[in-house]
């Protein structure tokens, strides 16, 4: 199972998930939510994992312990802003 940077989209080695590991490519810190299987911009505080606390900088580390490093194709995750405007786009697409 492949896990990809959520900054750079480049491989993390499995075992580089812990609470002050980086990526060896960008340096960004992996163990974040944005590298977590519970990530979704859809849901309230953006994870899927209810039980979670909320977590308010999404690319720093942090403690949470339901993460679970993602196999999502690697590269920067759609922020909340974003992912908003995409679906208005969609929705009012002239066309």
């Amino acid at each position: 199972m492949a896990h990809c940077c959520w900054s750079c989209g480049k491989p993390i080695d499995a075992n580089n998930f812990h609470r002050l590991d980086s990526c060896t490519h960008c340096r960004s810190d992996t163990h974040v939510c944005k590298n977590c299987e519970h990530y979704d911009v859809a849901y309230n505080n953006q994870c899927r994992e209810s039980s979670a606390d909320r977590v308010v900088e999404k690319e720093k580390s942090n403690f949470c312990d339901y993460f679970k490093p993602s196999n999502r194709a690697g590269g920067n995750s759609l922020s909340a802003l974003d992912a908003a405007k995409a679906a208005a786009e969609a929705l009012f697409k002239k066309g």
